[in-house]
Formats: C-alpha cells, sequence, structure tokens
C-alpha cells in the first residue's frame, strides 16, 4: 500500500487530522484534531449528564424503570437547548471529518502531480 493511500484511510477511519499528520502537515492535521476532540468532547459529555440524570431520577424512584417512559423523557429532553449544543458538535465533527478527507485527497492529488 502506497503512502499516499495509508494517509486518505488514516483520514477516512481513524480521526480528521490523522492522515495530514501521516504527510507531515502538522499544522493543519494539529487543528482539524482539536477541533475534531473538542465537539467530540462536547457531545460525548453532555450524552453521558443526560445519562447521569436519567439514572439519578431511576434510582431515586423518581422515573419508573420503564423503557417507554424513558425513551418519552428523553425525546422531551431532546427538544431542549441542550441537544441543540449535541446537535450543533456532531454537525462541526462531520465537517471536519470531511474537510480532512477532501484536503487529504487534494494533497495526495498535488503530491502524485509532483512525482509524475
Amino acid at each position: 500500500m502506497k503512502k499516499t493511500e495509508k494517509a486518505i484511510l488514516l483520514s477516512i477511519l481513524v480521526f480528521p487530522g490523522s492522515g495530514h499528520l501521516f504527510l507531515k502537515r502538522y499544522v493543519l492535521g494539529s487543528l482539524l484534531i482539536i477541533v475534531a476532540l473538542i465537539s467530540s468532547y462536547f457531545v460525548i459529555s453532555e450524552m453521558i449528564m443526560s445519562a447521569l440524570d436519567l439514572a439519578d431520577k431511576i434510582k431515586q424512584e423518581e422515573v419508573p424503570p420503564d423503557i417507554f417512559l424513558i425513551k418519552e423523557l428523553l425525546l422531551k429532553k431532546a427538544s431542549g437547548g441542550e441537544f441543540q449544543l449535541i446537535n450543533m458538535s456532531v454537525n462541526v465533527l462531520i465537517c471536519v471529518w470531511l474537510i480532512g478527507i477532501l484536503d487529504s485527497f487534494r494533497i495526495v492529488k498535488s503530491i502524485n502531480k509532483r512525482k509524475v
């Protein structure tokens, strides 16, 4: 497998910016990784906080352990402001990932042109 193919696969499968680091584009790769990590942090932390809050309510018997009631509570919570932060963070993560993939393709294409 060529070095350029590895860079594209790293960008697609591992994490945004990993292909750039492999291609020695450290500034852009680091920027993509930092933005992706911040977005991932917000998504994961909000999901964990929601799960812990719901678990506490079930533990204190405020909410019965009924799957349909839990689903309804989660859907109600999804319409709140917290969901907007999660939604925005997921969108940023997807955009950063796509930017990383497309830019890796661009860099690889320019490397291949120089070799020919």
